[in-house]
């Protein structure tokens, strides 16, 4: 049998030479089609190869009757429809691992070039000025660099960092003791990163905990002079506060590859002088081009010919019957592994996922990923779905165990997630009730009734008279209304647990006044 391909952006020879030596497949390329064109087209192939400039809309999709497979030849998969190409069955690959070395090598290029002033000085050459004086720098031997985020690039850019003879000090959510002394860095939190920097690199996706993770209170915690570079997604830095800390005198230099607001040609930050800057250009190598180009097309190769992809980034395909029985539990078993991220601290060691009453009698692989996928998404954002949940979970070292068990507690399913940390372990609870829909049932010893959404406030406290009076008194004064309340204690004056629903996230000021009460001993504000 013979697969038809179609490529409608521009890919090198090279990217594509796997599917030219495929016996079975068959490789024509059509750039620049328009939608009606592509829909028209597209119903003969068999596999779709892009870049960023096709859309693949649902129209499209849904006119690719033979269409199997999707590979997008970079990271980024916005301009495809993911959730039609999952209904159509149309398994979607990328090329996540193709531009690590090049997103790398343009951090520590633009790392020395802030450093050593080199563009400052070419353009005053350029204009005809021989200044010494105005662009001397500062060496990185024996400095700080301070990594935010060590996933590929992060790990790669703090490698080529001690080959510069730094110290690295680096934060990431899944950054263990272990991990960091065989990258031979130092660890820590935000906080102690930002305060030990002489640099400063971030490496983390654009999620709501990193938008503007870098910010005024952040700046004004680092060190007189120093460095802050960001080849990774505008909007982690706070260009306004970065652009004040610059004219005060706070950040010594900046170098940015990427920007809020793109193309960002006539933003203000270009005006300082202290500030270096490039069009995006992390991924702009040829190397990079044809790497992932030469990984979505092996991907694609393997996908036609032995039904596996190495990257896919939407659902497996999931027999219509086991979807139907399990398809309900879905958004529990997110919504479990989610609420677990925010209660507990740490770096997370082990999970274990426990399945009882009617669930072990179903195949709950695709559960077990959607409750990775909850752990998971809340630190590295959209990167992770059901199929990759479980291989970046290896990755960080992380233990997954799968049981079932015929004890439910009374309940017809039961489904309890248990995360472990070196010095805590939590646990939680849910089912699906008869016309009520997905409920968390246990919060580490605590029994409670909880719909698991929206903007939820745990607050662990002393049990005693009034509390919950307090509580409810101070956040009605701030304008904040409680929509549902659930408490339970273990012993009548012990410890006990309130979890309230709240009409909208409370502000870091709300949780500052909160706290103030003596009987609360941890206050966690979350949004499920």
């Amino acid at each position: 049998m013979t697969f038809k391909v179609l490529i409608s952006d521009p890919l090198s020879e090279d990217g594509i030479k796997p599917l030219r030596e495929a016996d079975n497949i068959q490789v024509d390329i059509d750039t620049g089609l328009s939608p009606d064109e592509l829909t028209e087209k597209i119903g003969d192939y068999d596999a779709l190869l892009v870049r960023s400039q096709t859309k693949v809309t649902r129209d499209i999709i849904s006119q690719a009757s033979k269409l199997k497979i999707i590979g997008r030849a970079g990271v980024g998969v916005d301009n495809i429809d993911l959730s039609a190409a999952t209904e159509y069955g149309v398994i979607v690959v990328n090329a996540p691992d193709g531009n690590t070395n090049s997103a790398a090598e343009h951090t520590v290029a633009m790392l020395m070039s802030l450093a050593r002033k080199i563009p400052q000085a070419f353009v005053a050459l350029k204009n005809g000025k021989w200044d010494r004086k105005t662009h001397v720098g500062v060496e990185l031997k024996g400095k700080t660099l301070g990594v935010i985020g060590m996933g590929r690039i992060g790990a790669e850019v703090a490698a080529r960092a001690k080959g510069q003879r730094m110290n690295v000090i680096a934060y990431d959510p899944f950054l263990t003791k272990e991990r960091a002394d065989k990258l031979g860095v130092d660890f820590g939190s935000v906080e102690d990163v930002i305060v030990a920097s002489d640099f400063i690199t971030v490496h983390t996706p654009l999620i709501k905990e990193t938008k503007h993770l870098i910010n005024k209170d952040a700046f004004a915690k680092m060190k007189d002079g120093v460095r802050i570079i960001n080849c990774a997604r505008g909007g982690i830095i706070d260009e306004d506060a970065l652009y004040d800390a610059i004219k005060s005198g706070k950040v010594a230099g900046a170098a940015l590859d990427v920007f809020e607001e793109e193309p960002a040609t006539d933003h203000r930050l270009l005006e300082l002088p202290e500030v270096i800057a490039t069009p995006h250009l992390g991924a702009s190598t040829v190397e990079a081009q044809e790497n992932v180009a030469i990984d979505v097309s092996h991907d694609v190769v393997r996908y036609l010919t032995e039904d596996v992809a190495k990257n896919p980034v939407n659902l497996p395909s999931v027999p219509k019957e086991l979807m139907n029985k399990i398809e309900p539990y879905f958004h529990l078993s997110e919504k479990l592994g989610t609420f677990l991220t925010y209660l507990t601290p740490g770096v997370i060691e082990e999970i274990n996922i426990s399945y009882s009453g009617e669930l072990t009698e179903l195949e709950v692989a695709p559960l077990t990923r959607n409750t990775i996928k909850g752990l998971l998404k809340r630190h590295l954002g959209d990167h992770v779905n059901d199929v990759n949940a479980s291989y970046l979970a290896e990755k960080r070292g992380i233990q997954v165990n799968e049981n079932k068990s015929s004890t439910s507690k009374g309940f017809t399913n039961l489904l309890k997630v248990e995360v472990k940390t070196k010095e805590v372990t939590r646990s939680i609870a849910g089912t699906l009730l008869n016309g009520l829909g997905p409920r968390i049932v246990q919060v580490d010893a605590y029994t409670v009734d909880l719909v698991p959404e929206g903007d939820l406030v745990v607050i662990k406290h002393n049990d005693r008279p009034g509390v919950i009076g307090k509580v409810g008194s101070l956040l009605a004064e701030r304008g904040i209304n409680i929509a549902a309340m659930q408490v339970g204690r273990s012993d009548v004056g012990g410890e006990a647990i309130m979890i309230l629903t709240v009409d909208k996230y409370l502000e870091e000021t709300d949780v500052e006044a909160l706290n103030e009460f003596e009987e609360i001993e941890k206050l966690t504000a979350m949004e499920l």
